[in-house]
């Protein structure tokens, strides 16, 4: 299904703008009247996708190499409402998102950091990749649960 980096990224991209988008009207029904739990479900539908978003411009920028600036901004595209699509073309048009998968290590130096032979493991194993970051969302999202959700409770 996701056999390119940038089908992954681009997935998760734009569902990280529909559900800011699930959250924002939840926002605004609540304003109107609707029941204060209708934002505690947008919520955490946009929370995991956040989340997930997350742990795939990881992923992406790990396997594409990209160099710090591009991969904080990829993250912090998702604290910004609708951000994500943005930063999506604008890594697609710098050619950023092109290539597979890394799954067999090459003569490239950049091949040989301590993290890519377990990537390379996890990339060849998707199963096992994708249940280490179900893990990692969960537990995360889970911590940040309990911490409760932005701006505190109301």
């Amino acid at each position: 299904m996701f056999r390119a980096p940038k089908t992954l990224f681009r997935t998760l991209a734009i569902a990280e703008v529909i559900t800011w988008t699930i959250l924002i009207s939840a926002l605004i029904a609540r304003a109107v009247g609707a029941p204060s739990i209708v934002v505690t479900i947008g919520g955490a539908i946009h929370g995991f996708i956040f989340l997930s978003y997350g742990a795939t411009a990881i992923l992406v920028a790990m396997n594409q190499r990209w160099k710090i600036g591009p991969t904080i901004l990829a993250i912090v595209a998702a604290v910004i409402p609708y951000a994500t699509v943005p930063v999506d073309i604008a890594l697609h048009r710098r050619g950023m998102l092109e290539g597979a998968w890394r799954l067999e290590q090459t003569d490239d130096p950049r091949d040989a950091r301590w993290y890519d032979k377990w990537m390379r493991f996890f990339l060849n194993r998707p199963w096992a990749l994708a249940i280490l970051i179900v893990l990692a969302i969960v537990t995360l999202y889970t911590v940040l649960l309990m911490v409760g959700p932005p701006g505190g409770k109301k």
